[in-house]
């Protein structure tokens, strides 16, 4: 099986290959290397890194033989059977998994073959984080050829964005930014209900075509996930902080009474009233230039200016101390929940000024 031992380019070519150039790949660049170290927390991402590495070998060798090798079972010389030259160089993918736990036995075990590597043996090492090991990464990334690859944790919105964004496109699709942060409320942080939500509108929704626009719209999320309660509590949100008084209430009536808790319904107003004094007290700027230092997407920018229109700073943080007691409210301090929900956005609409 060939790998990436061949002579280095004098430049990158492909978008890999720039990156390998600049350091780690990211996980949806992984590429085939005679070894490939796999490191970072997020396992969804390492996972697929992984799969993307055994996709590329098989492509190169259709009878390819994949071993898995875990650390919590390894037995002493299990490895070198497997990373021995083929009697027949027949390709073979080896993944180590569980290196950040890994016995003294393994770890001998991998650091030995790293330095006789055959030809047609591709060693992957999975290795989640911390200190254990690190004598055996750095002897990893020495190897001429090696492939690092970085699947750090997924935490903040635009990262969340960013992947959701990648998983649509591997289906050749795309999504509008109101849909993709309507997705991104309904479903939450979890990478992998995030990538199987992508998944199943993929499923769901239909290709451009007869009508349809290319990019899924957020009226194909508020259709199979409006009933979440993130997303109805910032419609809620959205009508209260633009002092639309009735509109507000009815919409928060209707989401009680379809049997919605009042807590995410309070936690949604109260992420936007944050997210109105973190632009307000921005101050000036392009929409580009503070998202990137609030860590929010240019168009998140935008609608929260928007929706600042009319809006004092005592009035935000009149607001935010509403939604402070609110938020006690509906986690046990009062006998009426339902109550303390809409006296808080009542309190929202008042704190603005205005109302219908």
């Amino acid at each position: 099986m060939a790998t990436s031992r061949t002579p280095s380019r004098s430049r990158p070519s492909s978008a890999g290959e720039q990156a390998r150039a600049a350091g780690a790949l990211p996980w949806h660049l992984a590429e085939p290397g005679p070894v490939v170290l796999v490191t970072g927390p997020e396992a969804l991402l390492a996972e697929r890194a992984v799969e993307r590495v055994r996709a590329a070998c098989r492509e190169r060798s259709p009878d390819l033989e994949v071993v898995s090798v875990e650390a919590a079972t390894y037995r002493t010389g299990e490895l070198s059977q497997w990373t021995s030259p083929s009697l027949f160089e027949e390709a073979r993918l080896v993944v180590v998994t569980g290196l950040e736990a890994a016995p003294d036995a393994l770890v001998t075990d991998v650091t030995a073959a790293l330095g006789e590597l055959p030809d047609d043996v591709v060693l992957v090492l999975r290795h989640g984080g911390g200190a254990r090991g690190a004598g055996l990464l750095k002897a990893a990334r020495a190897v001429p050829g090696a492939v690092l690859v970085e699947c750090p944790p997924v935490k903040t919105p635009a990262e969340q964005r960013a992947f959701a964004q990648t998983e649509l496109k591997a289906h050749g699709r795309g999504i509008e930014e109101a849909a993709l942060e309507a997705l991104l409320l309904a479903v939450g942080s979890d990478l992998r209900a995030l990538a199987a939500a992508c998944s199943q509108l993929v499923a769901d929704v239909p290709p451009a075509g007869r009508g349809r626009a290319a990019r899924i719209t957020e009226d194909d999320v508020q259709r199979y996930y409006g009933g979440r309660a993130e997303v109805t509590g910032f419609k809620v949100a959205d009508a209260a902080v633009l002092g639309h008084h009735a509109e507000a209430l009815r919409l928060l009536r209707q989401a009680l009474e379809s049997g919605l808790d009042p807590v995410p319904l309070v936690a949604a107003l109260a992420l936007k009233l944050r997210s109105m004094a973190k632009v307000a007290s921005a101050g000036r700027g392009s929409d580009q230039v503070l998202a990137k230092s609030l860590g929010m997407a240019p168009w998140q920018v935008r609608t929260t200016r928007d929706a600042l229109r009319g809006w004092t700073p005592d009035g935000i943080a009149a607001s935010i101390t509403a939604l402070a007691d609110a938020d006690e409210a509906v986690k046990g301090g009062s006998r009426d929940p339902r109550y303390a929900v809409e006296r808080a956005v009542i309190a929202v609409v008042r704190a603005r000024g205005a109302g219908d």
